[in-house]
């Protein structure tokens, strides 16, 4: 496998160091994990569409693009009540 060089920050290097320091692995190790454990935009897309078939298959429920959206932003506004942001 090769490497890649990566320009973040010193700060934010140095916080991922210590993070990957207190689990025992090196920057790159963990560096590494982290990737293998996040998914792509693709991936997050195609897990959502499973559910949505199951949740289709289980129920019958399948909301609108339109239902969707106005969920996703009941759901943003709850949210953003709780966490204050």
């Amino acid at each position: 496998m090769s490497d890649a060089n990566v320009r973040i920050p010193e700060d934010a290097k140095e916080r991922l160091a210590a993070i990957a320091a207190a689990e025992g692995l090196s920057l790159r190790a963990y560096l590494a994990r982290l990737a293998e454990t996040l998914l792509t935009p693709a991936e997050r897309e195609a897990r959502a569409e499973q559910a949505r078939a199951a949740l289709k298959e289980w129920n019958g429920y399948a909301p609108s693009a339109a239902e969707q959206r106005d969920l996703d932003a009941e759901l943003d506004r709850r949210l953003q009540q709780v966490t204050g942001r």
